[in-house]
């Protein structure tokens, strides 16, 4: 598979400074992997920065524990950070991994199921102490186990050799211990070839007002890698092959999906002309998308709200000022919001409301992803109350969908849901910066006139109504909760009038459909078997698609973007294929919309175990369908 070519075959030797060889490779999956207080998510972002400069292709999956702080060296506390990095296009982290970096025996107790057979594991050997060893689950030391016979294992004293390279040093032992995860990043950029300048410049960057712990940096990541270059276990490197490909001119980066979203608001604000406004309360893991917007004071107003209901309130009234108005959460949020979006509904004012959705129920697992909040998405409130719905499907298309779901709110005058994930939201991909002058205009038109106005006349195309700030003279209008007459906005008790109301919210999100482009086909044109997917299963799905075409399998896939409304073209697609497999992380919530809007059975997979699918999941479901 593409996205995990074992690096121990089939490859160029070449050599290398050190006299060793060199392997080329198509691409590789790595996965860091240690306690929660080794660093594990800062030398896997490291080394995830330093191939986007290099100008590799990469997707990330970075793994945290859901407990605070587990107790150190047991199963519960183990972080990780897996990429996959390629010289073509990447659609997922991978699935086993080419390389295995272990910190202590918990780490590798986690993670030695998912290692490819003649994988390599690198471990730090020091980690290894009876101690360890039990609280881990072991009786034994696992180094010495027969089941690790078919890997190639590499033990490195790690934290020897960081205190070692510090000797005379005037940090404290402490201190020194926790430089051990640079000497383990330096093995690994020998490891793959991957030029240290780049980390270097951040580590002089980052602790700048720290000089000695600066240096110890340095030094230990220097030494981790001369270690790799002279030390008889490290038989060889490996290059990426840099595939064929086309890249359009521009500036490119490495993006989160949080990142991407934020930076979607922002460009959305520019485009309408108007200010914009987030109103937000911390949760895991939505929390970034507000801290990247902090960063950005001269493009966004950013306000930390004392609780969830506060937060969208504050939004709802920044829209009402005219104000582009965001607000940002994961599933306990996104419940306590219901009321707020069903009053934004009500007052027919623009609004994004992004859901980073994670393992619920309640608490559930709040670092790991699910995509189980779309039925609270779409229905999740009382009364007839439906808002447009859309889903991001990777780290860089939550820039293009969050830029959608503004440019849909203002011109239909109604807030959007978008559904993202933490797969998507901590994930992170190659991404090209486009030009402001590329992405579509989002006119925006201020009810100025007072003659003749009427807070609920409707634009006959879209069904929204004028958007008019307050203070401005002859425009005085009444909002709230009330039931609104037509046209006129006053309070209304007529049962007539609310039956017509209600169908006229309805028809308004109906009518985006208008804006829906026509549903596009990846995969075999002549297949009989298509895998419909949403949100972030779309990389795995691709990967599967793209396996299985070349070994001659007739498959084909297509990706939804818009869940509330469908596309135009989505039952007629649906209808021409032989079967229609549906993979999902929760246990079949678009199953359930595609049943009840198209009595169309599909065949369902479906997985709710924190974690996205893997590529070989759903090539055996195919396999299993033919």
């Amino acid at each position: 598979m593409q996205q995990s070519v074992s690096t121990n075959t089939g490859a160029k030797e070449t050599g290398t400074s050190s006299g060793k060889k060199s392997v080329g490779i198509e691409s590789s999956v790595i996965r860091f992997a240690g306690d929660s207080g080794d660093g594990m998510q800062i030398v896997g972002d490291q080394f995830t920065n330093t191939s986007a400069v290099s100008g590799y292709f990469f997707a990330t999956l970075p793994d945290f524990p859901s407990e605070i702080r587990a107790p150190a060296g047991t199963v519960f506390g183990v972080s990780g950070f897996q990429v996959c990095v390629g010289g073509r296009e990447i659609y997922t982290p991978g699935d086993q991994y080419d390389v295995l970096l272990a910190m202590n025996p918990a780490a590798l107790k986690v993670n030695l199921a998912n290692v490819k057979d003649k994988g390599i594991i690198l471990v730090n050997e020091d980690a290894f102490i009876p101690k360890n060893i039990q609280k881990a689950g072991y009786t034994d030391n696992p180094l010495n186990a027969p089941e690790l016979e078919s890997f190639h294992l590499i033990r490195v004293p790690m934290s020897k050799m960081a205190q070692q390279a510090l000797k005379g040093s005037s940090l404290s032992p402490r201190e020194v211990e926790r430089c051990k995860n640079f000497f383990a990043l330096g093995l690994i950029y020998w490891l793959y070839n991957h030029n240290p300048d780049y980390t270097k410049k951040w580590i002089e960057k980052k602790f700048k007002s720290r000089p000695a712990i600066m240096e110890a940096n340095l030094t230990v990541f220097g030494a981790g890698l001369e270690y790799a270059a002279s030390n008889e276990s490290f038989t060889h490197s490996f290059a990426i092959k840099r595939g064929a490909r086309e890249l359009k001119a521009g500036v490119y980066r490495n993006v989160s999906g949080n990142q991407a979203a934020a930076l979607g608001l922002i460009a959305a604000a520019q485009k309408a002309g108007i200010n914009l406004y987030l109103g937000s309360y911390p949760i895991t893991p939505a929390t970034d998308i507000m801290q990247e917007l902090s960063k950005h004071r001269d493009y966004a107003t950013v306000f930390q709200a004392e609780d969830e209901i506060a937060a969208i309130g504050a939004a709802l009234g920044a829209s009402f000022a005219g104000c582009l108005a965001a607000t940002t959460t994961s599933g306990p949020g996104f419940s306590l919001k219901a009321e707020f979006m069903n009053l934004a509904l009500m007052v027919e004012l623009p609004m994004v409301i992004i859901d980073v959705q994670r393992a619920g129920p309640s608490t559930g697992l709040p670092t790991k992803t699910e995509q189980s909040d779309m039925l609270q998405a779409l229905w999740g409130r009382h009364g007839e109350s439906p808002l447009p719905v859309v889903a991001s499907s990777s780290p860089k298309d939550c820039f293009d969908t969050v830029f959608e779901a503004a440019r849909l709110a203002v011109k239909y005058m109604t807030p959007v849901i978008v559904l993202s994930e933490g797969y998507l939201g901590n994930g992170a991909e190659v991404w090209r910066v486009p030009e402001m002058e590329e992405l579509p205009a989002i006119p925006v038109n201020f009810r100025t006139d007072p003659d003749n106005f009427l807070p609920y006349e409707r634009n006959p195309e879209t069904l929204a109504r004028p958007w008019a700030i307050p203070g401005t003279k002859g425009l005085e209008h009444r909002l709230g909760g009330l039931e609104k007459e037509d046209k006129t906005g006053i309070v209304s008790q007529s049962p007539k009038n609310h039956e017509k109301m209600v169908g006229l919210r309805a028809a308004k999100v109906a009518r985006i459909a208008q804006d829906i482009p026509p549903m596009e086909i990846f995969g075999s044109p002549d297949a009989d078997i298509l895998v419909l997917g949403w949100g972030g299963t779309e990389g795995a799905i691709k990967s599967a698609v793209r396996n299985l075409n070349s070994e001659g399998v007739k498959v084909a896939s297509a990706h939804l973007r818009f869940i509330n409304p469908f596309p135009a073209d989505l039952e007629s697609l649906l209808k021409k294929y032989k079967k229609v497999l549906l993979p999902e992380n929760n246990t079949g919530q678009l199953w359930y919309r595609l049943r009840a809007e198209y009595l169309i059975d599909t065949e369902r997979l479906n997985k709710v175990q924190g974690q996205p699918f893997r590529i070989d999941e759903i090539e055996a479901k195919i396999r299993s369908m033919l």
